[in-house]
């Protein structure tokens, strides 16, 4: 059974254009059954989907002469008198096809549709002579709300305005949906995980999910010799979500240089395996040079491999629910009073178990000295406070 993704039908509406589609994300987070989704909407029958992680497949476009895979994609059923459809599964398998690819979106009518891995390697693997032929979409673990569609929970009730959440929250709702939150915290938003029918399957998914990760990711397109120490690397990570990354305490205890240090985390980053969330600033280049605080793609990911807070994972999975509204940032007082999030330089938000108006009086203190007016708690326990938001609402 298929199950809707919200950025389906943003993909959906590119299908009638020329350009290239590019869908990228971590590994399994669902671009495969996306392409096999957007596969079956084309009416048309000229299409073909090929996995390039198949060195069989790969042989389709090893050819000197790129005129010539047109006559391949005939051998496999295409019709070259019609518009042809062309569904390449991780790209970054196979980096030669990039020119090829060009060539015949030049030269002949193909939709192409590209599915990989990371944003890190795409950067490299597209040249220049792309720009203007190609559409990328990120995709992500699921949200909250998707992670419900994909528990058959009928009719979910979602608000997009924040003021909204905090006005119309509903205790029954809340509590409808409370289970199902308890276990989005614990295991996360993998599609594989999610419906998964018990732990002991959940557990082995997330095993074999970050596996994956580092044998094809950081393994293939990493290329660092310290791989080993990469590794220790992620592992001390998941330890400090929501916590600042000292970077000269982390290469010292790690041994390794703070410019190795630098290149771990950018990997990491552009493999959407973690986030870096930088201080707010009304100053860019002290937001540039602040430290940065750490959050990871899936708290299931983080449950299974670290002994975390539950807090922390709440924090995380809050960060997760906010970053598809815009930027966000954090902000520490020298003092040592903070704000975990400030979204789109505009509105701040505290996240905490259990909100008070305490916790409220606390934040509007510190919003209000930097000049932040729209502010709300977010609350993990149910509050009718006007200005608190149910965590399982974002």
């Amino acid at each position: 059974m298929f199950y809707q993704r919200k950025i389906l039908s943003s993909i959906k509406a590119r299908l009638k254009d020329k350009e290239i589609v590019v869908i990228t994300g971590m590994r399994r987070v669902g671009k495969t059954t996306l392409c096999q989704i957007l596969l079956d909407n084309i009416k048309s029958a000229n299409k073909i989907f090929l996995d390039l992680e198949n060195p069989i497949n790969q042989k389709v476009f090893e050819e000197k002469d790129f005129d010539n895979i047109i006559h391949n994609f005939v051998s496999l059923g295409l019709k070259k008198s019609e518009k042809m459809y062309v569904f390449l599964d991780e790209i970054q398998a196979a980096p030669f096809a990039v020119k090829a690819i060009k060539y015949l979106y030049d030269h002949y009518d193909i939709k192409f549709f590209l599915t990989g891995s990371s944003s890190f390697y795409l950067k490299n693997l597209f040249p220049e002579s792309l720009s203007g032929r190609k559409f990328i979409f990120e995709i992500f673990p699921l949200d909250f709300e998707e992670f419900l569609i994909f528990k058959n929970f009928k009719n979910p009730d979602f608000h997009q305005d924040f003021a909204e959440m905090a006005k119309k929250k509903s205790l029954i709702e809340y509590e409808k949906k409370q289970k199902y939150y308890e276990e989005y915290l614990r295991f996360g938003g993998f599609p594989g995980v999610v419906l998964a029918q018990d732990q002991e399957t959940k557990t082995l998914r997330l095993n074999d999910i970050f596996q994956s990760y580092f044998e094809k990711d950081i393994r293939f397109l990493g290329d660092f010799r310290e791989i080993n120490v990469l590794r220790d690397f992620i592992l001390l990570l998941m330890q400090r979500v929501g916590s600042g990354i000292e970077i000269t305490k982390i290469s010292s205890e790690l041994g390794v240089s703070r410019q190795t240090i630098y290149a771990f985390l950018s990997f990491l980053e552009k493999t959407y395996f973690l986030y870096l969330l930088k201080p707010f600033s009304r100053n860019i280049d002290r937001e540039i040079s602040g430290k940065r605080k750490i959050y990871l793609c899936d708290t299931g990911i983080i449950n299974n491999f670290a002994q975390v807070s539950s807090g922390s994972i709440l924090e995380n999975a809050v960060f997760l629910g906010l970053k598809k509204y815009g930027q966000i940032n954090y902000y520490q007082k020298r003092s040592g009073g903070e704000i975990d999030f400030i979204l789109n330089k505009k509105i701040a938000f505290e996240v905490k178990q259990k909100g008070s108006r305490v916790d409220y009086k606390k934040l509007s203190k510190i919003s209000d000295s930097i000049g932040i007016k729209e502010k709300y708690l977010i609350s993990q326990e149910f509050n009718q406070i006007d200005y608190c938001i149910s965590a399982s609402e974002i």
